[in-house]
């Protein structure tokens, strides 16, 4: 059966648009893009028309490539300032005389959508995480959305990643979850990824998870994208798992409209939103 992203996000945005229409919510979304890279383009659209779609006003900054660091700084710590500009975010890839991880920590953490400063990274590890990042955020609505059983499963996450592997392992944890963290170091792989009632890979490897490695009637939901001659791949070969799975994502269609969804659903909760299921 397909965990079908598309669907669920759909549902998330039209309830977002009525909360925001009913309590007259003022929301504003700052995009930071440094440099012309075009999958980045592509990604920031998507997030335009989600905002759009519910009543939340855009401010794209849209620097050069060889815009200096200090530049960059400059423009964060003004939109931390600004009281009208609830979120922001800084777009990734940035151009290699910049340090993402730096730029992106300096986003005041009451107004961090992708929930990476070292504030709400911390309060993550400490089980009070309160803005999650938002892949992470949406595998966790997707597997709930479903009623599938997060408390007492074992969970492989093949990816150690800091956008998904890393803060994924403690979001899962702090649900009560067994949480195995592969990588590609990992000996055995094959005996690992088989143990997991949920199974998530997120490396980037274009159908490194075959149906061998999946345990018959688990959860596979597959968050690695690879571009390859003009054509998206995820981690996992879908057709080859898609009948030993029970459930499992498509990708595209999976996780990435999920990642859009929780971007309006982090900006609700820094208006003091509280999501009760």
């Amino acid at each position: 059966m397909i965990l079908d992203g598309k669907k669920v996000r759909d549902e998330l945005l039209a309830n977002y648009k009525e909360k925001i229409k009913k309590e007259n919510l003022n929301i504003k979304l700052a995009i930071i893009l440094v440099g012309d890279n075009e999958a980045s383009k592509i990604y920031i659209k998507n997030k335009e028309r989600a905002c759009a779609y519910v009543g939340i006003a855009v401010e794209k900054y849209l620097l050069a490539a060889d815009t200096s660091e200090s530049v960059l700084i400059s423009l964060i710590e003004k939109l931390n300032n600004d009281t009208s500009v609830t979120g922001i975010i800084l777009q990734s890839p940035v151009p290699g005389h910049i340090d993402f991880d730096k730029c992106s920590g300096l986003i005041d953490s009451k107004k961090d959508v992708d929930g990476f400063t070292k504030e709400n990274i911390y309060n993550l590890y400490l089980g009070k995480e309160t803005i999650l990042p938002c892949t992470v955020k949406g595998i966790i609505k997707l597997i709930e959305y479903y009623n599938i059983p997060i408390a007492g499963s074992n969970v492989v996450i093949v990816g150690r990643g800091n956008i998904v592997g890393h803060p994924l392992s403690l979001a899962l944890l702090n649900m009560d979850a067994t949480v195995t963290v592969a990588h590609s170091k990992t000996k055995n792989l094959k005996e690992i990824t088989t143990s997991a009632d949920i199974l998530i890979a997120a490396t980037g490897v274009a159908h490194l998870i075959k149906k061998d490695m999946v345990k018959v009637g688990s959860v596979v939901i597959d968050v690695g994208v690879s571009r390859i001659d003009g054509h998206i791949f995820g981690d996992v070969d879908f057709d080859d798992v898609k009948d030993v799975a029970l459930w499992i994502t498509p990708n595209p269609g999976g996780v990435g409209p999920m990642t859009v969804a929780m971007i309006i659903d982090n900006l609700l909760m820094m208006k003091g939103w509280e999501d009760n299921g």
